[in-house]
């Protein structure tokens, strides 16, 4: 077992790898550009060294300088976590060159199923369905037009490396293939550090169903059954649950096969997650791999009970998977809510700033992944997540009920960000009933937003507040506010009080 791992992230998901590695009694060093040197995930680490300057390329992924922090504090692997250089194959090649375990896939393997449009060469070529789309990226405008036109509008420009929703544009007509092209190169180029970008046909209305994996060394490959990721804004998830609705038992055999077919042609090691559009028809189709540990995989933890991180560092430390796929088993229902700091009533922009007041839900069946604490600031420079709400309950109708109660309960105060949002959909009968495809929240908008109209009864009764000093609302009150006695507010719970900076 290795004794030194470095973790190249930041935020909540090298906070999660840390706990994995403090369990394994394995010492860990962290990294952080010069606007993070008080962030929560430092002060997680047993050591950590400063990467950088806050800007991405010259921080969280500049390849040289990760390798050789690693190197001078002894790291014998590096764990890379999601987003940033997870999927990059020439910083795995870059571990493998300096004799560090890379946790994760092979650079060759990464190479394959990082690059989409590799990953798609090959999976057509062991018979697994895949959507219509260029089997090549390239920067020439013509050959865009040429496919567009030959599998049909409305296409999608994707990024060639990396996942996230980074670098994707759907395209409707000829006329706007061009800017949706070079707008998705330089997200690509921000994002992963390179512009590659291919056209896949455009599925209307699908569904978006992954499959966990894992493949240890030695060939054994399970599945951990799937994630309906289908709640998403500008192609990110933000609601994922398991089981999903719409698979019966014999659509989810065959599609977990398929996911274990792909990771082994691939030769794949470590955690991956396959991913599959589901039309209307429920056929389903190949969408990509994500090589790296998922934002989303606590829900498949909450419901098998495999600790997905420690299965990351033990197979990269040569060990057999402990199970076979008859072991696993699906109980319960989980869900996750990525709390992002962003404004929802503006297009989902990011929100930086400081937190001036954090209070995290807790309870029975609650679990927070949180990178935050009260008083720290939110940089603009990276993705804005904040933190990831996950319930499990014994039924989908009770874990929608804990997620819904237990976004009432999250307060951050100091920034916007989304959690008034996700409460909206969980209140929804299309989400209750498990009615939604990847559209739902462009078509449901209406009914996601504030209702503004409302504002003046909240206005009056913090007037009456306010005339009475009384601290709460209740009976009337809180109905002349349009709440229920039982959906209080911050404004109510905290009685009299007011933000200062100190």
């Amino acid at each position: 077992m290795f004794k030194k791992i470095l973790i190249a992230n930041r935020g909540e998901i090298a906070i999660r790898v840390a706990r994995a590695c403090r369990e394994l009694g394995i010492a860990t060093i962290g990294v952080y550009s010069t606007v993070d040197k008080n962030s929560l995930h430092v002060r997680y680490m047993d050591e950590v060294v400063c990467i950088g300057n806050p800007a991405p390329q010259e921080s969280y992924l500049h390849i040289d300088a990760i390798i050789d922090v690693a190197r001078r504090c002894g790291a014998q692997a590096i764990h890379p976590g999601y987003g940033f250089l997870a999927e990059n194959a020439l910083f795995a090649k870059a571990c493998e060159d300096a004799n560090i375990i890379f946790v994760g896939p092979g650079s060759k393997a990464l190479a394959l199923v990082g690059d989409k449009v590799a990953s798609r060469k090959t999976v057509k070529g062991i018979g697994v369905p895949i959507i219509p789309g260029m089997e090549g990226a390239t920067t020439e405008m013509t050959t865009f037009k040429k496919m567009a036109e030959q599998i049909g509008y409305p296409v999608i420009v994707k990024a060639s490396l990396g996942g996230g929703g980074k670098g994707m544009r759907i395209v409707r007509s000829e006329k706007e293939l061009e800017t949706s092209v070079a707008a998705g190169q330089r997200e690509a180029k921000s994002a992963f550090g390179d512009d590659a970008v291919y056209l896949e046909r455009y599925i209307d209305r699908p569904r978006h169903v992954e499959f966990q994996v894992l493949r240890d060394k030695f060939g054994n490959v399970v599945h951990l059954f799937e994630r309906e990721c289908s709640i998403q804004r500008r192609h990110q998830k933000i609601i994922e649950e398991t089981p999903s609705v719409v698979l019966d038992k014999e659509l989810r055999f065959r599609m977990g096969e398929a996911a274990k077919k792909v990771i082994a042609a691939a030769e794949y090691t470590n955690a991956g997650t396959v991913e599959f559009l589901l039309d209307q028809n429920k056929d389903f189709y190949f969408l990509e791999v994500n090589a790296r540990v998922q934002v989303e995989h606590p829900i498949t933890e909450m419901v098998t009970g495999v600790d997905l991180v420690r299965q990351q560092i033990l197979i990269a430390a040569g060990e057999k998977i402990a199970f076979e796929q008859d072991d696993i088993r699906q109980h319960g229902h989980a869900i996750e809510a990525r709390i992002y700091a962003e404004d929802p009533e503006n297009n989902f922009l990011p929100s930086p700033g400081n937190i001036l007041f954090l209070l995290e839900p807790n309870g029975p069946g609650i679990r927070v992944d949180s990178g935050i604490y009260h008083g720290c600031d939110v940089p603009p420079h990276y993705d804005p997540i904040l933190s990831k709400l996950i319930v499990w309950a014994e039924t989908r109708e009770m874990a929608i009920v804990r997620m819904s109660h237990a976004l009432k309960e999250y307060v951050i105060l100091g920034i916007r960000t989304n959690i008034g949002f996700l409460k909206r959909i969980m209140e929804t009968d299309k989400f209750s009933r498990g009615d939604y495809h990847t559209h739902f929240i462009d078509e449901n908008e209406s009914q996601l937003l504030p209702r503004h109209e409302e504002i003046h009864k909240a206005l009056i009764a913090a007037a009456l507040v306010s005339s009475e000093g009384k601290g709460r609302v209740k009976g009337l009150g809180a109905t002349t506010a349009g709440l229920t006695p039982l959906e209080t507010t911050p404004w109510q719970e905290l009685g009299k009080w007011e933000i200062c900076r100190e």
